[in-house]
C-alpha cells in the first residue's frame, strides 16, 4: 500500500469551483491506475474519475464535462479539478490508488459499490466538498 493525502476541499456556492490535490506520494501516479471517489452520508462510496499511468481519463457520467482528473508526475501529485459543483456533489473525496495496474477501466453507468472501488487497494482519509444552493 501507498500514503494517500488528499487536500483543497472545502464549501463553495453552486457554480463554483474546486481543485482537489492527492500527495506527494511515492512516484505513484506514473506507476498506477489512480481514482477519485466520493461519499455522501447515507450513500455508498462512487467512483468520480480515474486516470491511468498512458494518461487515459475515465469519468463518471455525473461529472462528465465539469470535473477534471489530472496528474503531475514530477511531483506526483494527483488533482481533481471541479467546475460547474452542484449541491449534490457534496460529499467526503478520497484519493485512491489501484497498484496492481497501470491502466484503469471504464467507470460504469452504475459507479458505486465494491466492483470498481474493490479494485483499488490504498486510500486516503478523504476531504470534504460541500456547495450550497
Amino acid at each position: 500500500q501507498v500514503q494517500l493525502v488528499e487536500s483543497g476541499g472545502g464549501a463553495v456556492q453552486a457554480g463554483g469551483s474546486l481543485r482537489l490535490s492527492c500527495g506527494p506520494s511515492q512516484n505513484i501516479t506514473s506507476r498506477f491506475c489512480m481514482g477519485w471517489f466520493r461519499q455522501a452520508p447515507g450513500k455508498e462510496r462512487e467512483a468520480v474519475a480515474a486516470l491511468g499511468t498512458d494518461g487515459t481519463a475515465e469519468y463518471a457520467d455525473p461529472v462528465k464535462g465539469r470535473f477534471t482528473i489530472a496528474k503531475d508526475n514530477a511531483a506526483n501529485i494527483l488533482f481533481l479539478s471541479m467546475d460547474s459543483l452542484k449541491p449534490e456533489d457534496t460529499a467526503m473525496y478520497y484519493c485512491a490508488a489501484d497498484t496492481f495496474r497501470n491502466y484503469c477501466i471504464r467507470i460504469p453507468t452504475h459507479s458505486s459499490g465494491p466492483d470498481y472501488s474493490g479494485r483499488f487497494n490504498s486510500w486516503g482519509q478523504g476531504t470534504q466538498v460541500t456547495v450550497s444552493s
